[in-house]
């Protein structure tokens, strides 16, 4: 994929947010939007804006800096999500962060994972706006990029009416360019993170409400889209909407972003250039020590539903994670796909 867009477009805020900022991101998931993963999904779209997994503002300041935070130049715009509590933290990992060339520095306020609530931030911080809004006064004072932070509508047997609204006035108000709201709550006992994203309800009209009395804000909803459509229906009544496990697990949705949601001149993929450009990666990824399958694991369900899809999946579940296997076993998944129906079903 070539031709990145401008990173200066990547503004929230005024009338660049007009024609500017991201409409479409592909969320932050644990274990999934790795670095292999996002170069991925670039190949597929050129506009929509891709989130890192979250990293612990510890971590980058402490750890292997390259390891956690190195991406390949063709992902831009790239988000870094960040996930702490203390404002002094965040804004050192923040630095870090914008010295690595990233385009936006995202705060975690929505993950209810058992390990995440032990260091006292994700979901739990909607329990304390005011500590958020520090974070982002932090983060904002240190860093030239936007800042950003993603929530939950509130959590346990908070009222999502006075809860978001509180979060959202604090962050807002300490100049964070724009907020991410998954439109669930978040159970911090009784609930695994899985059951998280499925079992509270969703309330999109909560998230709507939230746009309406912030109307020069940008306001992004996430949680169970499923399709471009469902995601230009959102788009109606807020600035942003953001796929998550239905852009992981149906990767192909994603080459409509640019045509359907940006307005671009709808073309023929070109499945070819895609094998060539991850075979590539691929190669380049295993003459660094690494291994075929850490790529391809995040490309089983692209063809979804297509002709031959089902012998796709098996190639790179089976052979593409055996010892040396190489970019040939990429070639060898998409010889079984039917491209006329996967460019037919594409357009």
């Amino acid at each position: 994929m070539t031709n990145q867009i401008d990173r200066k477009a990547l503004y929230y805020k005024g009338e660049a947010r007009k024609s500017g900022p991201p409409r479409i991101a592909i969320a932050p998931m644990m274990d999934w939007t790795d670095r292999h993963c996002r170069f991925f999904h670039r190949q597929l779209t050129r506009r929509a804006l891709l989130y890192t997994e979250m990293v612990v503002a510890d971590a980058v300041i402490h750890g292997t800096r390259e390891r956690l935070l190195s991406f390949d130049d063709a992902e831009h715009p790239v988000a870094l999500q960040l996930g702490g509590s203390d404002p002094r933290k965040l804004a050192e990992a923040a630095v870090i962060g914008e010295a690595f060339g990233y385009d936006e520095i995202n705060l975690n306020v929505g993950c209810p994972s058992d390990r995440v609530q032990s260091g006292t931030f994700g979901a739990c911080l909607m329990k304390t706006p005011l500590q958020v809004a520090e974070c982002v006064a932090a983060m904002k004072a240190a860093v030239k990029i936007p800042v950003t932070v993603k929530c939950r509508i509130g959590v346990d047997d908070q009222d999502p009416e006075p809860a978001l609204d509180m979060l959202a006035d604090g962050v807002l108000a300490a100049g964070a360019d724009a907020l991410w709201v998954h439109a669930r709550k978040a159970w911090l006992e009784g609930l695994s993170p899985k059951e998280n994203r499925e079992i509270p309800p969703l309330d999109y009209p909560r998230v709507y409400r939230l746009k309406a009395r912030k109307p020069n804000e940008f306001i992004g909803i996430n949680g169970g889209i499923q399709s471009l459509d469902e995601a230009s229906d959102h788009l109606g009544h807020v600035d942003g909407a953001m796929l998550g496990r239905a852009a992981y697990h149906t990767p192909g949705i994603l080459i409509g972003v640019d045509a359907q949601l940006y307005g671009e001149a709808q073309v023929a993929f070109d499945y070819a250039a895609l094998m060539d450009a991850m075979g590539s990666y691929a190669a380049r990824h295993i003459e660094k020590g690494g291994r075929l399958g850490h790529v391809t694991r995040h490309m089983v369900g692209l063809f979804h539903g297509l002709p031959g899809a089902r012998r796709y999946r098996q190639i790179l579940s089976t052979d593409a994670n055996k010892p040396g296997a190489g970019p040939d076993v990429l070639k060898t998944a998409f010889a079984a796909i039917d491209f006329a129906a996967a460019e037919a079903e594409a357009a």
